[in-house]
């Protein structure tokens, strides 16, 4: 590899449609799709719960199990230790998804708090494991008044972050008050047909990549610095 002298030729990998059909195996999952939903409003009436709600129905309906995390009683990210039985909650709950969904209301043109306390709880590493690497994200808002991408623009740079697969559909539902009936359902409109676009495309790439996910974020410069990191272990072991 002479064009490219500053290369690791021992941890430089050609990507293969042969390797990804040997990383998914013979006997790829047959489980449903198991998909965590997140919202941020801890409101009586909350329209991001009840647009996560009404995601959760879409997503049952379309083969998947489903659970949501009550943010309610979840303190601030490190105001309280990791032990704590609702923490532990939220993380368990990431390591049995394959598939999450974020719903949070845009306030003063963000995300809530109460939704970046649930993501700033889920570690990034837990020993050798990462949590929500190589997951697929949905990303979807509630609005007060006219429709917003602000929140869930956000929520994409989290789920970057915490090295998630986010689809490229999303919602965002304007002024969603006027959405809801009073029993908490979602009304029939372009809204209500967006959500359902976005769960479908949610579950067709969880689908496509739960079994292949590892082979899909294998990096590397994590290759190359896990192999050096060896090596330096063994060096020091045999001084």
């Amino acid at each position: 590899m002479t064009t490219l002298p500053n290369v690791d030729t021992l941890h430089f990998a050609l990507p293969t449609i042969t390797e990804l059909q040997t990383s998914a195996g013979k006997s790829p999952p047959t489980h449903p799709p198991r998909i965590l939903l997140l919202y941020g409003s801890l409101r009586e009436r909350s329209f991001s719960r009840l647009l996560s709600e009404e995601a959760a129905r879409l997503l049952q309906e379309l083969g998947c199990e489903t659970r949501t995390f009550d943010p309610h009683g979840l303190p601030l990210a490190d105001d309280a230790p990791e032990s704590l039985p609702k923490v532990q909650e939220l993380r368990e709950l990431a390591a049995w998804a394959e598939g999450m969904v974020w719903t949070s209301p845009e306030r003063h043109g963000a995300m809530t708090g109460i939704m970046k306390t649930q993501i700033d709880w889920i570690p990034l590493t837990v020993g050798a494991v990462r949590p929500t690497q190589g997951k697929t994200l949905a990303v979807m808002q509630v609005c007060g008044g006219s429709q917003s991408f602000n929140a869930v623009n956000q929520l994409r740079i989290l789920g970057r972050w915490m090295r998630m697969l986010t689809i490229p559909n999303q919602s965002s539902v304007a002024k969603a008050f006027l959405e809801f009936d009073e029993s908490g359902r979602m009304k029939p409109s372009p809204y209500y047909d967006r959500v359902v676009d976005v769960m479908e495309e949610l579950v067709k790439f969880t689908l496509l990549t739960r079994d292949v996910s590892p082979y899909l974020v294998d990096r590397y410069s994590e290759r190359k610095e896990s192999a050096e990191a060896l090596l330096k272990r063994v060096h020091l072991s045999n001084i």
